[in-house]
């Protein structure tokens, strides 16, 4: 059973034993002065009487908070909970839900400081800290507070770049996150979060802003390619001062160059001084039989 239902359920039964017990006293009384005529009066003012006593009775919730005024005048916040409220002197103002709400603001036509129209979609969480406020201070908090987020998020998008405005989501959203909660907390809300849902701009506007992009990006690319060359460029230059320092270091180089080649399956090495002719014939032979590509390196030799 929900909670209306338990309210309901307790203001019947307390209904049905104040009609009766004021109407068991009625007609005790009648009886004891004989004035029988009084007793369907009497019944009246006994129904009405035990409609109010009934009314009395309040059950809200854990989320619902009632606001209570005392002859005009505040008198506290109520809930959750069982509780009585007297007739007459206390009455209620308003009772609220205090749960988190999402709700919706839309900036539509507003141009940024580029001149571009652009309409902007927020989403803003709101929540009740103080029902006295949120009830006493302002007719409506909800449309109050939709129309603060609403001028908030105008008065951004006119001092920003559409570029700014595109690439900025998060620092945006807290901007107005700030801006609205210091306004909201003289009534009551607290602003828990402003999260941007929509940029809709003009579509031949964003093609540009991709093609922008894409040049942007594959201006980086050259230029980071460019410095790879450098780099390399320049621990080559290292190596070949390393090595001219180094008795051999050259021909080791070599000798490992001849080696990373012979890694490949579909190739072969034969290595012969280049004055050999001996060698030459063994290597013309070698492709003449395998007819695979061969590579051939004239090693140069010195005679001492």
């Amino acid at each position: 059973m929900s909670t209306k239902g338990v309210q309901t359920f307790i203001r019947g039964f307390i209904f049905v034993l104040s009609f009766l017990g004021l109407l068991s006293f009625s007609f005790v009384f009648t009886q004891i002065l004989n004035l029988n005529f009084l007793l369907i009066p009497a019944a009246f003012i006994d129904f009405i009487l035990a409609s109010v006593i009934s009314k009395m009775f309040y059950v809200l919730p854990e989320w619902q908070r009632l606001v209570l005024l005392r002859l005009g005048k505040y008198s506290g916040t109520k809930g959750p909970g069982v509780f009585i409220i007297f007739p007459f002197i206390y009455s209620v103002a308003s009772i609220i839900d205090i749960r988190i709400t999402t709700h919706q603001v839309e900036a539509t036509a507003t141009l940024t400081k580029d001149n571009v129209p652009t309409r902007v979609t927020a989403a803003i969480e709101l929540e009740i800290e103080d029902p006295k406020k949120a009830i006493l201070n302002v007719q409506n908090y909800f449309n109050t507070v939709t129309w603060l987020a609403t001028e908030a998020l105008k008065n951004t998008i006119g001092s920003m770049d559409l570029k700014e405005l595109l690439s900025n989501r998060d620092e945006i959203a807290d901007n107005l996150k700030q801006q609205i909660d210091s306004e909201a907390q003289q009534y009551g809300i607290n602003v828990r979060a402003v999260r941007i849902t929509d940029i809709d701009t003009p579509p031949e506007l964003v093609e540009e802003l991709a093609v922008i992009a894409r040049a942007h990006r594959a201006a980086q690319a050259k230029q980071i390619q460019a410095e790879a060359e450098i780099m390399v460029a320049e621990k080559v230059a290292q190596a070949t001062q390393i090595l001219s320092k180094t008795p051999g270091g050259f021909k080791l180089r070599e000798i490992q160059n001849l080696a990373e080649i012979a890694k490949e399956e579909s190739s072969m090495i034969i290595v012969y001084p280049e004055s050999s002719a001996m060698g030459a014939d063994i290597a013309s032979s070698a492709i003449a039989m395998s007819g695979q590509q061969v590579n051939t390196t004239h090693h140069k030799t010195k005679h001492t």
